[in-house]
């Protein structure tokens, strides 16, 4: 079966535009929430992890006479990097965005070979939120809240399978998977594949309402967490048959996405199951495909029902690290690591979250974008610090930059409904 190379990355998130923010934010592991601008944002906590002003894309406004909200726009500008980075587009002049039916010329690609796998929680909610109170955009024409996809792939011209995830917090994990099988099918050669999310007053307050936004920041597996704290911003990867990638000569590739493990809780509209059976099951048949060791014996099977190699620790070839989903949210945090420690042990975990807060539906795509700048860069950044450990969370979170041991990082994602999703992202082949 052919692998599937990530070859482009693109980004924007609270620590600016583009992927080389992101990895020096990764290194300086000094972010904080702030208040939301939102005089409506009438709520406890209305704080959040946002986009910097000066990185907020000005347009498009609008594509094919639709307008887009900000998580449109926020999704075009990590796919124009992710798809410049792969070399598979001459891009418009610098800081320049492209216009409607303006496409990118794709070098030789054949777009019905294109596929697109876009998620999000909230879409473009934004602009629904601005008619309910008398905000509409200028156009006035009514658009739907999750165009992320089509707008994209009508962009760039892609006239494979164009796809919106909308499963909660794990649907930017599925998007990946999903493009990873529609390369493994034969159905695609190159899927733009990720997710993006935006501020919604909506979401925040019933977070709120909730009482799962914690009031400081987001600390997961800390003692004193008190829930999550929400980000925006978009990921996106370029995800490419290793076949094509060779035949075009593809100038980068930051690694592979070697396995994918499904699963649903089938417990819980929101909360996690919690003996961990489904998460661990997700974990173990990505590891499973993906030839990646963790420990032999480890967690409650055995090695050779994991199918998880036969490392005894992290050493090469094995799980070099966990970006795990840990949100900061009291149970969530605690099953998640209970599994990790027995699967995993002593494996090193880097928080995203603590970094750029829960990203919603493309909190899957962030632990990807981290994962694939980690296995190229083969340095394990310095997580956020959160404060105390919890006891019952005995995961390993390293506050200081380190070299990566394995070959593979393990990330995971859930969700309300009980969606599980696990990816195992590899080194790229000599």
């Amino acid at each position: 079966m052919d692998d599937v190379l990530v070859t482009g990355l693109g980004a924007l998130s609270p620590l600016g535009a583009g992927t080389d923010a992101f990895w020096r934010g990764m290194h300086k592991a000094d972010t904080a929430p702030t208040r939301v601008p939102d005089p409506l944002a009438q709520m406890d906590h209305p704080l959040m992890y946002l986009v910097p002003e000066a990185d907020i894309p000005d347009g498009p406004e609008e594509q094919d006479g639709l307008p887009l909200g900000r998580g449109s726009r926020f999704a075009l500008a990590a796919a124009r990097e992710a798809v410049a980075d792969a070399g598979l587009a001459a891009l418009p002049g610098p800081g320049a965005l492209p216009g409607p039916g303006e496409r990118p010329e794709a070098k030789g690609l054949d777009p019905r070979r294109v596929a697109v796998a876009l998620s999000t929680g909230m879409g473009d909610t934004d602009l629904h939120e601005g008619w309910w109170t008398g905000e509409a955009p200028a156009s006035g024409r009514w658009a739907p809240p999750f165009p992320l996809a089509s707008v994209v792939g009508g962009w760039f011209g892609a006239q494979g399978v164009n796809t919106c995830v909308s499963n909660a917090c794990a649907a930017s994990g599925y998007a990946l998977s999903v493009g990873a099988d529609l390369i493994r099918a034969g159905e695609a050669d190159v899927v733009i594949a990720g997710g993006a999310e935006a501020y919604s007053r909506v979401a925040l307050a019933c977070f709120n309402r909730l009482g799962a936004i914690d009031p400081e920041r987001c600390r997961p597996f800390a003692a004193e967490r008190r829930g999550t704290v929400f980000g925006e911003g978009a990921a996106v990867l370029v995800l490419e048959s290793a076949t094509h990638a060779r035949a075009r000569g593809a100038r980068t590739v930051y690694g592979r996405l070697a396995g994918a493990g499904w699963s649903c809780d089938a417990y819980h509209a929101t909360a996690p199951e919690p003996s961990g059976e489904q998460i661990e099951r997700a974990m173990r048949e990505a590891l499973r495909e993906a030839g990646a060791g963790t420990g032999a014996g480890a967690g409650t099977g055995t090695a050779a029902e994991s199918g998880a190699g036969s490392d005894s620790d992290s050493g090469s070839g094995g799980l070099g690290f966990v970006i795990p989903h840990g949100t900061g949210t009291e149970l969530n945090d605690v099953v998640e690591s209970r599994v990790l420690d027995a699967l995993t042990p002593r494996t090193p975990l880097y928080s995203v979250k603590a970094l750029i807060g829960h990203t919603g539906g493309a909190a899957g795509a962030f632990a990807a974008l981290a994962a694939s700048l980690v296995l190229h860069h083969r340095t394990l950044p310095p997580n956020v610090p959160v404060g105390e450990r919890d006891p019952e969370c005995a995961v390993s979170l390293p506050s200081g930059s380190a070299p990566m041991t394995g070959a593979y990082g393990l990330v995971n994602a859930y969700a309300f409904g009980g969606n599980n999703i696990s990816l195992v992202f590899g080194e790229a082949a000599a």
